[in-house]
C-alpha cells in the first residue's frame, strides 16, 4: 500500500463476512483501485465495494464498519477521484436499518435469535460513519461542487438520522 490505506492490511478481511455473507476478501483489492486506479477503474470499483459491503444499498455486514474508516480515508484525500461514489456509499451505509427493522419484527426468542449480531453490525457501520463527520465536512468545504453537494447531502442526513436504539 502506498500513503492511503496503511491500517487496511491490517484487518483480518478473510475472517469477516461481507453483506452477502461470503468473506470480505476482496475489499482490500477493491480499496486499493479506488485509491490508485484511474477514475473508470475507481469507479467499477466503488459499484463492487457497495456491492459487498452494503448489498441492495441497504443491507450492510460484518465488513462494514471496518471499511467505513478507509471510505472516509478515500473521501478526504485530495488525490482520490469519484469523491460523490464513495460519499453515496457512505450515505446508503448510515442509512441503513434492514436488520435492526426486521430484529424489531421478530418479537420471539426463537425467531429473533437469528438476528442477534446484524443489528450490531448496522449499528457500529453508521457510528463508523459519523465518526468521520469532519472529514465529510472537510469535503463539503470543497470549492469543487461535483464533491460538496454530495458531502452537504450526507451531512444533512447524518443530522437527520438518530443513533440506533439499543435492542
Amino acid at each position: 500500500m502506498g500513503s492511503l490505506l496503511k491500517g487496511a492490511s491490517g484487518v483480518r478481511w478473510g475472517e469477516l463476512r461481507d453483506a452477502t455473507g461470503t468473506t470480505a476478501g476482496g475489499v482490500l483489492p477493491l480499496l486499493s483501485r479506488i485509491a490508485y486506479g484511474d477514475e473508470d477503474s475507481a469507479r467499477i470499483a466503488i459499484d463492487d465495494l457497495g456491492d459487498a459491503i452494503c448489498s441492495l444499498g441497504f443491507v450492510v455486514g460484518e465488513a462494514t464498519a471496518p471499511t467505513v474508516p478507509f471510505l472516509l480515508e478515500l473521501a478526504g484525500s485530495p488525490h482520490v477521484a469519484c469523491k460523490a461514489e464513495l460519499l453515496d456509499l457512505l450515505g446508503s451505509i448510515c442509512r441503513t436499518d434492514q436488520w435492526h427493522s426486521a430484529a424489531a419484527a421478530v418479537q420471539d426468542r426463537e425467531h429473533g435469535a437469528s438476528y442477534q449480531q446484524q443489528p450490531g453490525w448496522e449499528a457500529a457501520a453508521r457510528k463508523a460513519v459519523y465518526a468521520g463527520r469532519s472529514v465529510i465536512e472537510g469535503v463539503a468545504s470543497s470549492v469543487r461542487p461535483e464533491e460538496a453537494t454530495p458531502a452537504r447531502k450526507l451531512l444533512r442526513e447524518m443530522d437527520r438520522i438518530p443513533p440506533f436504539p439499543e435492542l
